[in-house]
């Protein structure tokens, strides 16, 4: 038997984590219809779920796109990441030595992803671990807030200059593993809050998109081309 394809919700949000989605994405109900072999309705239904759950946001003429954060927003959604990672580390069912093994397997992961140079896989799994650790420490439905809260500090941290890089990342979640691993989970818990301190703390202004650059590289146009004035339809 096949196994049962992911939820189109859960593939949008999973393409955040890696990059692959940006913000302001428009997202258009029968691209993603024929993408999926679903109808629209299926497509729609998943695309509400995202918007309630404010990844995506949807205008009346121009159709659904994924948020794109204020600094304001941002700070918010850092300060709830805080919140739940506290409270699942502060109740954390259990801290056997296969919890602290799968963390350790997943930061291999990411060691991995770090090496190769695989952007995509990089990011999608620096910000799963929070996932992953959610999960193992038995908490299933915070697992599910804090993939869509990660996501939303993903799009965040792809829209303005980060001076937190992928390695200091990955150092930071090994010393939360070492001291879950240890049962002090007073000093992961410390160590949680400083490391999301830190990716916030490396935000700094916002970067400027160049909305034809993508484009422009898929036409292999040269960046100082000149666009012709006239009718635009």
């Amino acid at each position: 038997m096949d196994p049962k394809p992911a939820p189109i919700d859960r593939v949008i949000v999973d393409a955040i984590l890696s990059g692959g989605i940006r913000a302001g994405t428009r997202l258009g109900e029968q691209a993603l219809a024929t993408l999926f072999q679903v109808s629209r309705t299926s497509v729609r239904e998943a695309l509400i779920r995202l918007e309630t759950r404010g990844i995506l946001q949807v205008s009346p003429r121009r159709g659904w796109f994924v948020i794109e954060p204020s600094l304001e927003e941002a700070q918010e959604a850092f300060q709830a990441r805080r919140a739940v990672e506290m409270g699942i580390l502060h109740t954390a069912a259990s801290t056997s030595s296969e919890v602290s093994e799968k963390l350790r397997d997943h930061i291999r992961q990411e060691r991995d992803a770090i090496r190769s140079g695989d952007v995509g896989a990089r990011s999608y799994l620096l910000g799963d671990f929070h996932v992953c650790m959610a999960e193992v420490c038995g908490h299933r439905i915070l697992a599910d807030i804090l993939r869509d809260l990660t996501a939303r500090t993903v799009l965040i941290s792809a829209l303005y200059q980060s001076t937190h890089d992928a390695e200091e990342s990955c150092d930071e979640h090994e010393a939360i593993t070492a001291a879950i691993a240890a049962e002090d989970l007073r000093r992961a818990t410390a160590l949680m809050i400083a490391h999301i301190g830190n990716v916030e703390a490396g935000l700094t202004k916002r970067i400027d998109y160049d909305p034809l650059l993508d484009l422009r590289q898929a036409l292999r146009l040269p960046m100082g081309l000149p666009t012709q004035r006239g009718r635009s339809d």
